[in-house]
């Protein structure tokens, strides 16, 4: 038998991954999907004792004696997010992030992001490729396969709050899974982002005719058949998250939350139709941080679990996205139902995007090919 040592890899900047389609969202919708099922049936793996974990984060104290240590400014992360994922992809991998509010004050994004994409088998690289593109796009597809099983296939309106890159991905999958939308609210905070907005959605879907900017939350949700909030800020204080009422909610809305927000009292009754996308994701958290873990981490879903250590809700009021996916739990079941998604974001999402560009990339002879070794000097 020959042995043959040699392992490549290839880099793919931003500009390459476009060209392999990482902003293409109806396949990511599509993927994602795919991803859930294997979710739900177990075949996978993230970081953590339940094999569930969203990652490891370097975490600052507020006071060091080092005076060249950072400090925990808001949005400030550096932190490892690994998985597997099996099915067709086979792959396992890992996102590198890196993120301070204050970049914005650079020029830069808020986070800065890389994915390196593994052999199952060896643990070779494969690819290392630029993620914030990759990030943004798995993340905003979530709120669309939610909306394929959980909103009015009528659906025309959506509400927003943040226009930012997280918002935009976020609506081009409602449009993906509700082909039907032609109206958007939104509220931001600065006229630069409204703008840069506007001109995205009328560049990308002509099919919307209004948009509306609007200087409320309740704005945002009132009559909306799609909502989000795609918002950035301080953790904390949950009180100074920003907070759906029931009163606000159309009937047959649908939320979905992959950023800080509070809920009212009408909201957190049981009649509100309460979904998550990896219950076990929220589990693995609420171990991890101090109590109550709505404080730490902003999340609707991580505000379920304390109201279930609060006796206010049981586990069996919790729905779980990839149990409907696999159709083992009812999707939507009138037009009348209140549904809120809460999307935490995991690595097997970053995994299951990556293998799908990648293997484009491949298929298309993009990218640049990188040298690890021919005969590694240590074996």
């Amino acid at each position: 038998m020959t042995e043959n040592t040699k392992i490549d890899f290839i880099y793919l900047s931003e500009p390459d991954m476009i060209k392999a389609g990482v902003t293409d969202m109806p396949s990511c919708v599509d993927t994602m999907e795919e991803m859930f099922g294997l979710l739900y049936t177990g075949d996978y793996r993230m970081a953590g004792p339940n094999n569930d974990s969203h990652g490891a984060m370097i975490t600052f104290p507020d006071e060091s004696p080092f005076p060249t240590m950072p400090k925990p400014t808001a949005d400030r992360r550096l932190m490892a997010m690994p998985a597997y994922l099996g099915g067709n992809f086979q792959t396992s991998g890992v996102k590198w992030y890196g993120s301070n509010i204050a970049n914005r004050e650079k020029g830069l994004p808020r986070s800065i992001l890389m994915m390196i994409l593994n052999d199952i088998d060896t643990g070779a690289p494969l690819a290392y490729m630029s993620a914030n593109l990759l990030s943004a796009y798995r993340t905003g597809a979530i709120p669309g396969v939610g909306a394929r099983y959980l909103a009015r296939k009528d659906s025309k309106v959506i509400g927003l709050l943040g226009p930012g890159v997280m918002g935009k991905t976020t609506v081009a999958a409602f449009i993906a899974a509700c082909p039907e939308v032609d109206t958007i609210k939104v509220k931001g905070r600065g006229q630069k982002n409204l703008d840069s907005f506007i001109d995205w959605v009328k560049e990308t879907f002509p099919q919307v005719t209004t948009i509306e900017i609007v200087d409320s939350v309740e704005a945002v949700v009132r009559d909306s058949d799609l909502v989000s909030y795609c918002n950035s800020g301080e953790v904390g204080d949950p009180t100074t998250y920003p907070i759906v009422k029931r009163e606000w909610v159309k009937p047959g809305a649908f939320l979905a939350m992959p950023a800080s927000c509070s809920l009212d009292d009408g909201m957190e009754q049981k009649d509100v139709r309460k979904v998550l996308d990896n219950t076990g994701l929220y589990e693995a958290w609420y171990e991890e941080v101090p109590k109550p873990a709505h404080c730490v981490i902003p999340l609707v879903g991580v505000r379920c679990m304390d109201m279930i250590a609060e006796g206010k809700l049981t586990h069996d009021d919790i729905e779980d996205l990839g149990k409907i996916v696999s159709g083992d739990s009812p999707a939507r079941e009138n037009d009348e139902e209140i549904i809120i998604l809460s999307v935490g974001g995991m690595p097997v999402e970053d995994v299951a995007w990556a293998t799908v560009v990648y293997r484009n990339a491949l298929e298309k002879g993009i990218g640049v090919k990188l040298n690890l070794w021919d005969v590694p000097v240590l074996r």
